[in-house]
């Protein structure tokens, strides 16, 4: 990739905004985005960047979406019900501004309405557990900010409708954190491209290995630390005892707060697939649990015990779409975590490192590269390699980022699908026009969840 090195902090923000919006029009990408340091430089200046407010700050945040906001943005508060989390974003924050944050007196608070509510605000990142993703994210749009909001966006399928109801009410600029259509040695936006460019000629089937989870419990109910406002943080999920093992990293593994590795890896790699074989707009019309098996005995789709993870161990789910293509999600397959693409010419893998993209495809790129454009088309015409960046770039433009809401509610209601047929053991049809489970009453009602009182989502 190439870095164009200049002084753009020089340019004021209108004519800024001007030239971005004039490139834009004419479908041209201004050339001082470029990755890294380059692209950071364009937000350099304290009167062209946004100003960011983050609420949920545990490890993902931590470790990956904060230190990349604040290249971009000033952040002006930190929520999180969990103290100790807010205190470390505070920190990371005070460290990373440095100097040139001094004059910005940072929030520390644990409600996130007080940071939607603050008009300096332009901008949030929502890096809670998934069954608060929703909420806050609609009411953030709702106040006037840009979105960055962690991944799988939706606890159901209905609150992925909701969001674009809202976004389509809105117009904010929203991007999801599926970085692997920005990151990762670009592997993934290389095998979306290979599959549309026809490289392993009429695509057949994608098998999407997402990993496995081991089975844990029973745990200990026990009083909740003071420093975490338990009750908040279970939000619309039914209130229980609290369980360490239930909160932060581990939430995933339970069914009230997320959708196991089906919607944890799923968002990735199903993402993925349904981007390469063009079905990113749609969404299978079956899914089949061939071979499924929980860690905890279920009755009516619901877990019998309150006290083990309860997400399945093993899966086999089948996925077949209008355009007769087949995606496979597997808790394991030979090829290890990654998406293996096959066709009626060839098949390849794709993963997250050098070492996980191969095939005879692949090797045939070094003699027969990609088509000069095909990446930057399906990127939306701008320059892949960061995808806070990205975001960062549309904030500018009023552009729908790379990972936009409509393309991951697509892939994550394939995955919350999954979840739903082997929660009820049954194949499920899906008409993806209607967006409706066709035919089976007891499996529609799966489409939505009842939210306790007082943490409603209303849009």
């Amino acid at each position: 990739m190439s870095h164009h090195h200049a002084n753009h902090n020089k340019q004021s923000r209108r004519d800024f905004l001007k030239t971005t919006a004039a490139a834009a029009a004419a479908g041209s990408v201004p050339f001082w985005f470029a990755t890294g340091a380059d692209q950071a430089r364009a937000f350099a200046s304290p009167s062209e960047r946004p100003v960011v407010g983050c609420i949920g700050t545990g490890s993902q945040w931590q470790g990956y979406d904060g230190p990349r906001a604040l290249q971009f943005f000033d952040c002006v508060a930190v929520c999180d019900v969990d103290t100790l989390h807010a205190g470390k974003a505070h920190e990371l924050v005070k460290k990373q501004q440095g100097k040139k944050g001094k004059g910005v007196k940072v929030d520390v608070g644990g409600d996130y309405r007080r940071v939607l509510d603050r008009k300096d605000v332009d901008v949030v990142t929502v890096v809670t557990p998934d069954h608060w993703h929703t909420k806050i994210a609609i009411e953030a749009m709702q106040a006037g900010k840009d979105v960055y909001c962690e991944k799988p966006l939706t606890l159901t399928i209905d609150e992925g409708k909701q969001i674009i109801k809202v976004l389509e009410e809105t117009k904010r600029v929203f991007q999801v954190g599926t970085q692997q259509r920005s990151e990762m040695r670009l592997n993934f936006l290389n095998a979306v491209a290979m599959v549309r460019d026809g490289r392993i000629g009429q695509v057949k089937r994608a098998i999407c290995d997402i990993g496995s989870e081991k089975p844990g419990g029973p745990f200990k109910k026990i009083p909740a630390p003071p420093n975490l406002n338990w009750e908040r943080w279970l939000g619309q999920a039914p209130l229980v005892d609290y369980i360490p093992e239930r909160c932060h990293y581990q939430f995933r593994w339970w069914y009230e707060y997320s959708g196991g590795k089906l919607t944890d890896w799923g968002a990735h790699h199903v993402d993925i697939a349904q981007w390469a074989i063009g079905m990113d707009h749609s969404g299978p019309t079956t899914v089949e649990p061939a071979h499924f098996k929980f860690p905890v005995p279920f009755k009516n789709g619901y877990p019998t015990v309150d006290d083990a993870y309860n997400t399945p161990v093993e899966f086999t789910v089948r996925c077949l779409f209008p355009n007769g293509v087949e995606i496979l999600i597997v808790d394991h397959s030979p090829d290890n975590n990654g998406v293996l693409f096959e066709g009626t010419k060839g098949k390849f893998h794709v993963g997250r490192s050098s070492k996980s993209f191969y095939g005879k495809p692949v090797d045939e790129l070094k003699t027969r590269p990609l088509p000069a454009g095909l990446i930057t088309q399906l990127y939306k015409g701008k320059k892949p390699g960061r995808h806070m960046g990205n975001f960062a770039e549309c904030v500018k433009t009023r552009e729908q980022p790379v990972s936009d809401v409509y393309t991951h509610h697509r892939a994550i209601t394939t995955c919350h699908l999954a979840n739903i047929a082997m929660r009820l053991g049954r194949s499920i049809t899906w008409d993806p026009e209607a967006q409706q489970i066709v035919g089976d009453k007891e499996a529609q009602k799966w489409q939505s969840r009842e939210q306790r009182k007082g943490y409603e989502i209303n849009v």
